[in-house]
């Protein structure tokens, strides 16, 4: 089936199996459901197997450093608000070089769609520990297995008031696009981390493992009630899936913030340049 969104004649350089493949399929579908114009969607990814994301889509990116496509994504939805802005990689690449990024992100509360793709390992330097691999788990690095502490991301994003915190699986894929259609159209920050195994260097996480290790919230749970929210995102195995907590009460941007609610988007700003030579010719 073809999308608004394809891009021809690329040579994917993903491994047969990847979870990245489900994923790419279902952003360009939840873009493209959701009426995003090509020129108003701009994704940005930092390095790793899953920032390669953007280069898969006909849309626009912008390819950053290790672990700072936040902070750049951020710039960009504040420059022109009315773009529809990604960040999107790894969870070496957003929780272990980015983890700083990540943490200072949430508090701005920027209105961007944060997309982690999670398989608990390091995929492009060939099978490392993560921030998220759990304790003893053994690679050619760690060979008597990891035993740091696994980075819980969904505690730390609610300890910091997100206003969107998600967790899916993408071997539901339905599921996980249903959840990522919600991001989008969530004001503010929004995190969807999604489970997905790396299939050559990581032969744990494997698709059963994560079935296996998971369950899906149901209907009775409430996602706006922040307390239930944290109690869930301390549970470790089995993992809830879901929308863990949804803001009800959307507060500010960090654009509305800074700029202002009325105020124009920064890039139709105009400035005197006269003025701003004499300011240069006073030094």
């Amino acid at each position: 089936m073809s999308h608004l969104f394809d891009k021809e004649d690329v040579d994917v350089a993903w491994c047969a199996g990847c979870g990245n493949f489900g994923i790419l399929k279902i952003l360009k579908e939840v873009v493209e459901e959701l009426g995003v114009k090509k020129n108003s969607l701009v994704i940005v990814s930092g390095i790793g197997q899953a920032a390669k994301t953007p280069y898969y889509i006909d849309a626009n990116m912008f390819g950053v450093l290790h672990g700072r496509a936040l902070p750049v994504a951020t710039g960009i939805t504040l420059g022109n608000e009315n773009l529809c802005v990604v960040a999107e990689g790894g969870d070496g690449d957003m929780y272990g070089e980015g983890g700083n990024h990540f943490i200072h992100t949430i508090r701005r509360n920027p209105d961007i769609v944060h997309i982690v793709h999670n398989n608990m390992v390091y995929g492009l330097t060939k099978g490392q520990a993560s921030p998220t691999s759990q304790r003893g788990f053994e690679t050619k690095v760690q060979v008597k297995g990891v035993a740091n502490e696994p980075f819980n991301p969904l505690a730390v994003a609610l300890s910091l008031r997100a206003g969107f915190v998600s967790r899916v699986n993408i071997g539901d894929a339905a599921h996980a696009k249903e959840v990522l259609k919600e991001a989008f159209r969530h004001k503010g920050y929004a995190l969807v981390d999604i489970l997905q195994p790396c299939v050559v260097f990581n032969k744990v996480n494997t698709y059963k493992w994560f079935k296996d290790n998971s369950y899906m919230l149901d209907d009775s749970y409430d996602e706006s009630d922040f307390d239930g929210a944290v109690k869930k995102s301390l549970e470790t195995l089995p993992m809830p899936i879901g929308v863990l907590y949804k803001n009800r009460n959307e507060r500010a941007t960090f654009e509305e913030t800074i700029i202002g609610r009325d105020a124009k988007p920064l890039h139709s700003v105009t400035h005197d340049m006269a003025k701003i030579k004499s300011l240069f010719e006073s030094y």
